[in-house]
C-alpha cells in the first residue's frame, strides 16, 4: 500500500475536520497574505501621490487591522479542526497497531523491543499526523503562486522571471536530496527507538542490573547507544534546517535582485514605490511558501519511513489494516465491555502430534512431542530445568509458532492456535505472571464487567481470601509495577484469580507453585479438582500435583523420553526418580531453613 493511498485512507476517516483542517490551514493560511502586499501598494503609492484619491492612510490601516483579525480567527479555527484531526487519526493508527499486536503469538507480538515500539507509537504515529494535515498544502500554495505571479507580471513580467529563479532552485535541490532525506530520517528514527527500547529493558531488569554489579556498564552501554542517537538526530536536522534556510536565503537574492534590476525603473518613474514595495513583500511570501513545499517534498519522504515501520508492526497482516476505519470513542460514554462468550465447542479431548519448535537462536525447543488429554483429567509435564516444558506449553497455545506438528481440539484440526486457545476454551498463567500498576481487582478482572463474573469464586479457589482481607486496601490495593508490592505467592495466586475468573474448558498452568509453601499448595489443588469435568495441563515437578496427575509427561532435551502414572514411572523411569527425591530432598532442606 502507497503511502498517498495510505493517507488518503486516514483523510477520509474524518472527512469533514479534513476538510475543515485543509480550507482554514492549508488554502486561506497562503492566501491571506497576499493581501497586505495588495495594500502596502496603494498605501506607498497613497504616500507619494499616485494612488487613487479614496485610498488614504487611514483607510489602509483599516485593512491592515481586518485583515489581520480575519487571519487570526481563520488560525484559531484551523487550529482547532488540525488538532480534533490529529487526536482522531493518532487513536485509529495506535488502535490498529495495537489491536494486531495483540493478535500475535505473545512471545514474537513486537518485531524488536517493546521500548522500541513505543517510539512508532508516539514519534512515527505524531510524523503522519503532520504529513496529513499538510496534504492539501499544495493547493493552497499552487493557488497563492499563480495568484501572486499573475499580479508581479501584471507590474514587470521581466524583473518577475528574474527573481523567480532562485526560487525554482529551490525545489530542484529539494527533489535531487530525496533520497538522502529518506535515509537520514530513518536512521535518526531507528536511533530514537533504540534509545527508548533499552531504556524499557533496563527499567524492567533494575534488580538484575544490581544484582551482577552492572551499573556502571548499563551507563557506558547507554552512553554509546545515545550518542548513536544523538549524531543522526543532528544530521536529520542539520540537512533539513539547511534546506529550510536554503529556501529562506533565497528571499534574500531575490530582494537584492530587485533592487538591482528596478533601480533605473524607479529613478526613471516607470517603477513606483508602492509597485517597489509590493515586489519585496511578495517575493518574501512567495520564497516561504516555494521553502514550504520544499519542506513538503521532504516530509513526503519522511512519512513513508514513519508508515513503513508501523506497517512493521503489524508483522505479516495486510498494510491495509493499519488505515483501517472503525469506531474509537474518543468522546461520549464508552461502550460496556462485553461478558466472555460461553464456549462453541465442549472439550471432549485435546491431542497434539509431532509438536516441534526450534528457537531460532539457538536451535534448542522441542522436537516430535506427542501428548493426548481427556475432559475432566490432569496432565503433568515435568522435566529438569530447560528440558523444554515451558516451551511445550508455549508452542501448544500458539505462543509461538510452531515448526511442525498438528493439534486437535475434538478431533478438529486447530488451524491458529494463538486464536483458539483463549478464553472460554483456555485460561492460561505463565511461569512469571505479569500484573500492572493497577488494582489487584484490575489486575484480576483486566476489563471484564465484574458483575459477569464470579470474583469471589475466582479468589476462593487461588487461596487468595485472606491475602484479601492482610492488604491495606483489599481488592484497591495498588500492586505496582509488575506486582512489586506483594509477596511472590500472592503474585502468583492473583494471576491464579485472573485465570480462574475466566471460566474455561482447560486451564493451563506453568509452575504454579513454585512460590507457595505445601499447605497452601496443596489447598489450591483440592479446591481446584472440586469443580466439576476440571480439565488441567499443568507444569509441575512438585510432589502434590505429580501424586493428583492420571499422567505424567518426562522431558529431556525436548523429547519425550517417559509417559505414564506416577506409580509406573517410579519403577520404570530414572528420570522421574530423580526428580521424585530430588523434591524430598527440596522439602526437606525447606523445613530445615524454617
Amino acid at each position: 500500500m502507497t503511502p498517498w493511498r495510505s493517507v488518503l485512507q486516514l483523510a477520509r476517516f474524518k472527512p469533514g475536520l479534513y476538510l475543515a483542517s485543509g480550507l482554514l490551514a492549508s488554502v486561506l493560511f497562503y492566501l491571506v497574505p497576499l493581501l497586505p502586499g495588495l495594500i502596502v501598494r496603494e498605501f506607498f503609492n497613497a504616500l507619494s501621490g499616485e494612488a487613487p484619491a479614496m485610498f488614504g492612510v487611514w483607510t489602509a490601516l483599516a485593512l491592515f487591522a481586518g485583515v489581520g483579525a480575519a487571519r487570526m480567527a481563520g488560525l484559531i479555527a484551523a487550529g482547532w479542526a488540525e488538532t480534533t484531526l490529529h487526536l482522531y487519526v493518532g487513536a485509529l493508527l495506535r488502535k490498529n497497531m495495537l489491536r494486531r499486536i495483540l493478535e500475535r503469538p505473545g512471545a514474537r507480538a513486537v518485531p524488536s523491543s517493546p521500548g522500541e515500539a513505543v517510539s512508532r507509537f508516539r514519534d512515527d504515529v505524531q510524523a503522519v499526523n503532520s504529513f496529513l494535515s499538510w496534504t492539501l498544502d499544495p493547493v493552497g500554495q499552487a493557488v497563492v503562486m499563480a495568484l501572486g505571479l499573475s499580479v508581479l507580471i501584471s507590474v514587470d513580467p521581466i524583473l518577475t522571471i528574474g527573481v523567480f529563479l532562485p526560487l525554482l532552485a529551490v525545489l530542484v535541490i529539494a527533489n535531487v536530496a530525496g533520497k538522502r532525506i529518506e535515509r537520514y530520517r530513518k536512521a535518526h528514527q531507528e536511533s530514537i527507538g533504540a534509545v527508548t527500547g533499552l531504556l524499557g529493558e533496563v527499567f524492567g531488569a533494575v534488580q538484575a542490573v544490581k544484582v551482577a554489579g552492572a551499573e556502571e556498564r548499563i551507563i557506558a552501554h547507554f552512553r554509546r547507544v545515545n550518542d548513536v542517537r544523538r549524531r543522526a538526530t543532528l544530521t536529520d536536522l542539520f540537512f533539513n534546517e539547511f534546506l529550510r534556510s536554503l529556501a529562506a536565503n533565497m528571499a534574500n537574492v531575490g530582494t537584492g535582485l530587485i533592487l538591482l534590476l528596478a533601480a533605473r525603473s524607479i529613478r526613471d518613474g516607470e517603477f513606483t514605490v508602492g509597485e517597489f514595495a509590493l515586489f519585496v513583500s511578495y517575493l518574501g511570501w512567495l520564497s516561504t511558501v516555494t521553502s514550504m513545499f520544499g519542506w513538503y517534498l521532504t516530509q513526503f519522504r519522511q512519512v513513508g519511513v514513519s508508515l513503513d515501520r508501523m506497517v512493521a508492526l503489524l508483522q505479516g497482516a495486510p498494510p491495509a489494516r493499519l488505515v483501517e476505519h472503525g469506531p474509537i470513542h474518543l468522546r461520549g460514554p464508552l461502550p460496556d465491555l462485553p461478558a466472555l462468550p460461553a464456549v462453541d465447542t465442549p472439550l471432549l479431548r485435546l491431542e497434539a502430534r509431532g509438536l516441534t519448535y526450534r528457537y531460532p537462536d539457538s536451535g534448542r525447543g522441542i522436537e516430535d512431542i506427542d501428548l493426548r488429554l481427556e475432559r475432566g483429567t490432569l496432565t503433568v509435564v515435568t522435566g529438569r530445568i530447560g528440558s523444554g516444558k515451558t516451551t511445550l506449553l508455549r508452542t501448544l497455545l500458539g505462543l509461538v509458532p510452531m515448526d511442525a506438528g498438528e493439534i486437535r481440539w475434538n478431533d478438529v484440526p486447530v488451524v491458529d492456535p494463538a486464536a483458539a486457545f483463549v478464553p472460554p476454551r483456555t485460561a492460561f498463567t505463565p511461569q512469571t505472571p505479569r500484573l500492572f500498576s493497577e488494582t489487584l481487582r484490575d489486575n484480576i478482572l483486566l476489563g471484564l464487567p465484574a458483575e459477569s463474573v464470579d470474583l469471589d469464586a475466582a479468589l476462593h479457589a487461588a487461596v487468595m481470601e485472606r491475602d484479601i482481607t492482610d492488604l491495606e486496601d483489599g481488592l484497591e490495593t495498588m500492586v505496582g509495577a509488575r506486582g512489586v508490592k506483594l509477596s511472590g505467592g500472592q503474585l502468583q495466586r492473583g494471576a491464579t484469580a485472573r485465570m480462574f475468573v475466566r471460566p474455561a474448558e482447560l486451564y493451563v498452568v506453568d509452575d504454579l507453585s513454585s512460590a507457595l509453601d505445601v499447605d497452601t499448595e496443596r489447598i489450591l489443588w483440592e479446591r481446584l479438582f472440586a469443580r466439576a469435568d476440571v480439565t488441567c495441563l499443568v507444569v509441575s515437578h512438585r510432589r502434590a500435583a505429580l501424586q493428583r496427575a492420571d499422567q505424567i509427561i518426562v522431558l529431556d532435551a525436548g523429547r519425550v523420553v517417559a509417559h505414564g502414572t506416577l506409580t509406573d514411572l517410579l519403577r520404570t523411569s530414572p528420570a522421574l526418580q530423580r526428580l521424585w527425591h530430588g523434591d524430598d530432598r527440596e522439602a526437606t532442606a525447606t523445613a530445615d531453613a524454617r
